[in-house]
């Protein structure tokens, strides 16, 4: 990386981080039940719903409550994107006339966008009417990522109570999250894209005359072109603050009119973290600490700087074989050089790798370029981050619920070490929260490595690896499956997606590493809640400081390295051998 490379990632760093801690005291007030300068305009909306649906807000669930309201109000959500899919063709605001999507992509659709994992295995130009795109996508994006951090809150009060089984109340928390946070972000973010031209139109496609007429594979003189346009701007604020990450247009956010300028970009990269980083000082807030909420915010930056750092040096270091033909690949500070496959010459290669490394260590799923045109090593860094488990900042309230399952671990293997009961926040970590963690940590890496063994020896699997002979296409299928297993949603491209094999096993591993990983952090909630607060002693392990955040580092390194190096050794890393040879 070059002097302008690192000016780049500090200044963006810089402006993430000086945003964590006014974002995170607002959100904390908001959990807490304490007066923001909203209420004045919101509070009465929030009591008209309240009155509406007839919840008390005053009323606390136990954990058993609180998942069930969590899977029945997810499932319906499901239910609702499905059917809107597979009747889209007799509903309105659909001027292109698009029929039904299928059954089995109608399936994996709704899974994911409930699950905020949005993965997208068709084009949504040209299948999604636009009452879909607002009603299922755009609605979803806002209550999925809502239900990650209403089950962090109710984790964190878990942890902060003592001796009681209530541990809030899900339908107080979801609105408050959709109603404080994510709208009013969400407008101030679509204000901009749309002043950056981002498109918000409920307008018919738009053809447009060429200036230069060119030829189809067919050798016909194409003079015109149809330019797909839409509410995109108001789906894309969210999409990126929600960590959701599914684009209104194919492309997703290398598309011009989903990110249209440098700045946009920015925007855009910095909304997919900030929720996620500000939470990190909301826990520090909501717990009595801000040193416990600051340490592990640290820790997930040095570990996504690392990763940074890498994809940036495999892309600016160019393709060996181009290298080899004596094409010049020189980057210097004005040339941008290097693989300048698959990225957008407006955003050049350090903003995309930065983006990809952050879209994939946020569990966001978003794109400005195509990951399967990354070097091998470039490639295996948002691999990697997917595989890590959505913990490096990872999904809003997700990604924080994550890493305080790697937490648990780590606290629990160190007090093991020092023969002392393990400790977190004056709370004992017994066998039941670890068998918890355990689960939380393991499902997500069974479904991706299973799903993938499978995908590479049934037919219909192999069917549509495009790259085949090479691991380049085992890279794409693991890629695929760990990106559904981890509720992340990017693609590494190149993988024929859009089957009924495809959608129906992804679909399944979205489904249950979303809601698999919810029951268990919730259950861990409603223990902890119920046990006594017990006070700090010189044995006691602290958690904030740079010893224990060494520590928790390595942790999370050694369990990503067992699970899944080996597999990495089948796809990037021995095909950077192959090219680098």
């Amino acid at each position: 990386m070059n002097s302008y490379s690192w000016l780049q990632l500090i200044f963006y760093l810089a402006v993430l981080l000086l945003l964590v801690k006014p974002l995170g005291s607002y959100m904390a007030r908001i959990y807490q039940g304490k007066r923001t300068f909203l209420d004045r305009v919101l509070g009465p909306v929030e009591r008209f719903i309240y009155r509406l649906s007839g919840v008390r807000s005053d009323e606390d669930m136990n954990w058993k409550t609180y998942a069930i309201a969590v899977m029945v109000f997810n499932v319906l959500g499901l239910l609702l994107v499905y059917a809107l899919q597979r009747l889209q063709g007799f509903l309105p605001l659909n001027p292109q006339g698009l029929g039904a999507v299928t059954a089995d992509s109608s399936w994996n659709t709704a899974t994911s966008f409930a699950s905020n994992t949005n993965w997208q295995g068709y084009g949504g130009e040209t299948t999604m009417s636009y009452l879909t795109q607002m009603l299922g996508m755009t609605v979803q994006n806002f209550v999925s990522a809502a239900t990650g951090m209403a089950v962090l809150i109710a984790l964190i009060r878990g942890i902060v109570r003592h001796t009681t089984k209530g541990i809030g109340n899900f339908w107080v928390d979801l609105t408050r999250t959709i109603l404080y946070i994510l709208v009013p972000l969400s407008l101030v973010l679509a204000l901009i894209l749309v002043s950056q031209g981002v498109v918000q139109t409920f307008s018919p496609y738009k053809t447009a005359t060429l200036l230069q007429p060119t030829t189809d594979t067919n050798g016909n003189t194409v003079t015109q072109q149809v330019l797909a346009v839409g509410p995109a701007a108001s789906q894309i604020a969210i999409k990126q603050l929600g960590t959701n990450g599914g684009g209104f247009f194919n492309v997703n956010s290398a598309h011009p009119f989903e990110n249209a300028t440098p700045l946009s970009n920015f925007v855009e990269m910095l909304s997919i973290l900030v929720i996620s980083g500000a939470l990190c000082y909301t826990f520090g807030v909501m717990v009595g600490d801000t040193r416990q909420g600051w340490a592990l915010l640290i820790t997930m930056t040095l570990i996504m700087v690392a990763f940074v750092g890498l994809a940036v040096w495999a892309e600016q270091g160019g393709n060996p074989i181009l290298a080899k033909m004596g094409i010049d690949q020189t980057q210097t500070n004005i040339n941008p050089g290097g693989n300048m496959e698959g990225k957008e010459v407006r955003f050049g290669i350090v903003n995309s790798a930065i983006w990809a490394t952050a879209t994939t260590s946020a569990s966001n799923g978003s794109v400005n370029s195509m990951h399967d045109s990354f070097m091998p090593l470039g490639g295996m860094v948002p691999l990697f981050m997917i595989q890590l488990g959505e913990i490096i900042f990872g999904g809003v309230g997700s990604g924080l619920y994550g890493m305080l399952a790697f937490v648990i671990v780590a606290v629990f293997i160190a007090g093991l070490m020092v023969g002392r009961t393990p400790e977190y926040l004056g709370k004992k970590i017994e066998a039941y929260e670890m068998k918890m963690a355990s689960l939380m940590l393991l499902i997500p890496i069974v479904l991706a490595k299973v799903g993938t063994a499978i995908a590479v020896v049934a037919p219909s699997g192999l069917a549509t690896i495009w790259n085949t002979g090479g691991p380049h296409g085992f890279s794409e299928v693991l890629y695929a499956f760990s990106s559904a297993a981890n509720n992340n949603g990017s693609a590494f491209a190149g993988l024929g997606a859009n089957t009924p094999f495809y959608n129906t096993a992804l679909g399944i591993c979205m489904f249950f590493a979303r809601y698999w990983l919810i029951v268990p952090a919730l259950a861990i909630a409603g223990s902890l809640a119920q046990k006594k607060k017990v006070p700090a002693s010189a044995g006691t392990l602290p958690t904030h400081t740079p010893l224990f955040m060494a520590w928790l580092i390595g942790v999370i390194i050694i369990v990503g390295a067992l699970s899944f190096i080996p597999a990495l050794a089948l796809g990037p890393i021995v095909e950077h051998l192959m090219i680098s040879g």
